[in-house]
């Protein structure tokens, strides 16, 4: 049984608007490697170029984000859901 990522509505342009796929790896750090392979429209829009998660954007683990966790490195499990849910901006003060 795969992992299970959420893609966020700003990002599904890039997987023919899936709202979930299924993917296979390690840890976060090569979860996101084996997204941007699957689905290249998504690079650059989790990532920096050289790995970084942008800072706009958060992951999360079975609810629990990633900084809490290790990082890119956090390992990951058959099962697993990981959500990818970049920052909400605008309004008015």
């Amino acid at each position: 049984m795969p992992v299970t990522v959420y893609i966020p509505t700003p990002f599904r342009r890039a997987t023919n608007n899936r709202d979930r796929v299924e993917l296979r790896a390690a840890s976060v750090g090569a979860l996101l490697d084996e997204l941007e392979r699957a689905h290249a429209g998504l690079r650059g829009l989790v990532r920096a170029e050289g790995g970084d998660v942008h800072h706009h954007v958060n992951i999360y683990v079975n609810n629990e984000a990633i900084d809490a966790l290790q990082g890119l490195r956090t390992p990951l499990k058959d099962g697993d859901e990981v959500a990818i849910i970049p920052a909400l901006a605008g309004g008015a003060c």
